[in-house]
């Protein structure tokens, strides 16, 4: 049986490679993105299995009213991709208010949105998958990302309360987190502080850890998502990518090892 998946961010990236996916096999798609003008080639292709929806996932009203759309248009939301973001690139230091505010109200406010909007669907439904597009950043950090790896380290902490609260309801919810792919993100989509020169060695430094073997290809991501979809039991946490899980694995060591050596110090500070 088909399924009716709603993908926000489906104008390029990974949002466009899995819509066409999962169009591919013949489930039916909602693919929202800011310019519904993106979404031509997959009508063209697919026709009436994708609903082109324009939407600005910053826009509480407006998602509210997308989640109306896709119910109505399809009669159920069985999976929804919460896939909509961007990259900003800066030292937390150069960052502007305006800068920080809009990560966060796209990175996570627009995902809390779409997320509030369709759970009461898929709770009078008793059945759904909520899958929200993280980071492996949102479980560990690197420089000259801070205000993007915020807003993921908020989207995980969201979502695993979420899954506690939903699950009764019939509801799951999965973390995608891949580590670094060659899309748009670090490209035309991402952004950039102005620079204060005295982070140029942090920066270099940073550009120097990624070989070009750092960066997966966002095509090969399909077959594992189309899994998840698919899996009766899926997991919480989702890595995506050969660095992501050896890069998360290391740092947890290291905060086990200093919660270790603290352990006494902390306990005391208990009181009794």
């Amino acid at each position: 049986m088909s399924k009716i998946i709603l993908i926000t961010g489906a104008s390029r990236g990974f949002g466009k490679i899995w819509a066409k996916a999962l169009l591919e096999r013949g489930d039916k798609v909602a693919a929202t993105a800011r310019n519904i003008n993106d979404l031509n080639d997959l009508v063209e292709t697919y026709g009436d299995a994708v609903l082109p929806l324009q939407l600005d996932v910053t826009n509480k009203d407006a998602a509210f009213a997308t989640i109306a759309k896709v119910k109505q248009h399809f009669g159920r939301i069985d999976v929804l991709i919460n896939n909509a973001g961007f990259g900003l690139f800066g030292a937390i230091e150069e960052t502007t208010e305006e800068q920080a505010r809009a990560q966060m109200e796209t990175n996570f406010f627009g995902l809390l949105w779409v997320t509030q909007a369709v759970v009461p669907v898929m709770r009078e439904q008793k059945s759904g998958h909520i899958i929200q597009v993280s980071s492996f950043l949102g479980l560990v950090t690197l420089p000259v990302l801070g205000l993007y790896n915020a807003s993921k380290y908020a989207v995980n902490g969201l979502s695993e309360t979420l899954a506690a609260e939903v699950k009764g309801f019939g509801i799951n919810v999965s973390l995608i987190e891949p580590n670094g792919f060659s899309t748009d993100w670090s490209g035309a989509s991402a952004f950039q502080t102005e620079a204060l020169e005295v982070y140029a060695p942090v920066k270099q430094a940073f550009a120097a850890g990624a070989t070009p073997d750092t960066w997966g290809k966002p095509e090969a991501t399909a077959p594992a998502v189309l899994a998840l979809i698919d899996s009766e039991n899926p997991p919480l946490h989702f890595l995506l990518g050969k660095v992501a899980y050896p890069g998360v694995k290391k740092v947890y060591a290291e905060r086990l090892a200093e919660f270790e050596e603290w352990a006494t110090v902390s306990a005391d500070a208990h009181g009794h």
